[in-house]
């Protein structure tokens, strides 16, 4: 509790002044605790939905199947591939030797195949799946979990790296000006001139989709987002008193840009980057939609959406993948909404 005080005391009254904004949007502050104790969840992903168990005891050992794979032969079976601890026979075994097996709060992950369905798949929502299970017998929930974890991961790294190297852009354009600026103009005009969307679903057609290709490919276009918005602040900064007289002091460009221009320019970064990132989700979950985006099988939140398309006597399909991305999506919203009031300059707390 004492922290905190501290943690106030060590925090520049700038600091302080945006910190106290953020929170005086409620929407916003709620918002991030949220997002983040969803995110967190989803990190665990593996403890809450999957089916291996967390724990087992047989004769008077413990295992740990969440993280290694045992052999059958270890609990008395007859194979020696991985158990399957949701095979009778498996847990029959374990009882027998006077064991037990702990569970997660759902026993399937993504790729799990609810093979004692009582009605066809997509089977309605029940006590066995919560909401229900896909055309493919999986569950619903399971993948939605892992979905939400993977697609959040995903914007996030796209946006860091995005932002990096826009951020670079933008400074060597606007710090240097002069032809290096009207080069850079025109280069990035011709880029973004092409149509992205096209070129995503070629490209994904043509080289076999995964995270870091997809995530690859997505940065050669995304970069750009903050180039304008930093190029600007250093094209206004650059003529300052204090970088002429760092300039005549012998400072070096590059210490200059990063130490004295950069901080001006993060400003403005901090308030793009809640809203990159939430274009970064929507982008990937529109691949997925379209089935060009994460490998066939992968918990995905467009996949998700694509099979409520194809199933409409199942809405429960349409339902969990729209509530999903919805919520995610208002909430970066929110987020994005209170940064912005954080950092405007003419906000004052009444």
């Amino acid at each position: 509790m004492r922290l905190l005080p501290a943690f106030k005391f060590y925090m520049t009254p700038i600091n302080r002044r945006r910190w106290l904004n953020f929170k005086a949007n409620k929407r916003g502050y709620w918002s991030l605790w949220l997002f983040l104790g969803l995110f967190t969840l989803s990190l665990f992903a593996e403890f809450i939905a999957n089916d291996r168990p967390l724990l087992v005891t047989f004769k008077g050992e413990v295992y740990a199947p969440v993280f290694v794979a045992y052999p059958e032969t270890e609990f008395g079976g007859f194979f020696q591939t991985e158990a399957d601890f949701r095979d009778p026979f498996v847990q029959d075994l374990i009882k027998e030797a006077d064991g037990t097996i702990i569970w997660p709060v759902i026993r399937y992950d993504y790729r799990t195949i609810n093979l004692n369905l009582t009605a066809s798949a997509p089977s309605p929502p029940s006590r066995e799946n919560w909401l229900g299970t896909d055309d493919q017998a999986r569950d619903v929930m399971a993948r939605m979990i892992y979905g939400f974890r993977i697609s959040v991961l995903f914007g996030l790294v796209l946006t860091i790296a995005s932002s990096v190297i826009g951020v670079a852009a933008g400074a060597v354009q606007g710090y240097f000006g002069g032809w290096t600026d009207l080069l850079f103009q025109r280069f990035i005009e011709i880029w973004t001139s092409m149509p992205t969307l096209y070129l995503l679903i070629i490209i994904a057609a043509v080289i076999e989709p995964s995270f870091w290709i997809l995530l690859g490919i997505l940065l050669a276009f995304n970069w750009v987002s903050l180039v304008g918005v930093v190029r600007a602040e250093f094209l206004r900064g650059r003529n300052f008193e204090y970088v002429k007289a760092a300039r005549a002091l012998g400072l070096a460009d590059t210490t200059i840009m990063f130490r004295h221009l950069l901080p001006n320019a993060m400003v403005a970064t901090l308030t793009f980057m809640p809203f990159i990132l939430n274009s970064s989700i929507t982008t990937l979950t529109s691949l997925d939609f379209l089935g060009y985006g994460l490998p066939p099988g992968s918990p995905s939140l467009g996949e998700l959406l694509s099979q409520g398309k194809s199933n409409l006597q199942a809405p429960w399909l349409g339902f969990a993948g729209f509530f999903s991305i919805a919520i995610m999506l208002s909430l970066l919203v929110f987020i994005g909404e209170a940064v912005r009031d954080a950092f405007d300059p003419r906000k004052v707390l009444q």
